[in-house]
């Protein structure tokens, strides 16, 4: 798994644990839904841009947002 699909899973959990659809997700953030649907199958790489608006969607701090992301990359390598 790399760190796109690594950010992807994240990414998918905070939401799904915050209720929120990829649609009402996208609305809140500002960015397309296709693009949430990208970012959570781990095609695509988030832009520093996207960061934000995505963490500003989900109501929470870039930092902690970045902290949650940061365990999940360490998981999967104490896992491999």
């Amino acid at each position: 798994m790399n760190h796109n699909q690594i950010f992807g899973k994240a990414l998918r959990r905070i939401r799904r644990e915050m209720q929120l659809s990829q649609e009402e997700l996208s609305f809140r953030a500002e960015i397309s839904k296709s693009y949430v649907s990208l970012l959570e199958l781990g095609q695509r790489s988030p832009t520093l841009d996207s960061l934000l608006k995505i963490s500003f969607g989900l109501k929470m701090e870039l930092s902690y947002f970045l902290i949650i992301l940061a365990e999940e990359i360490r998981q999967k390598n104490s896992n491999d």
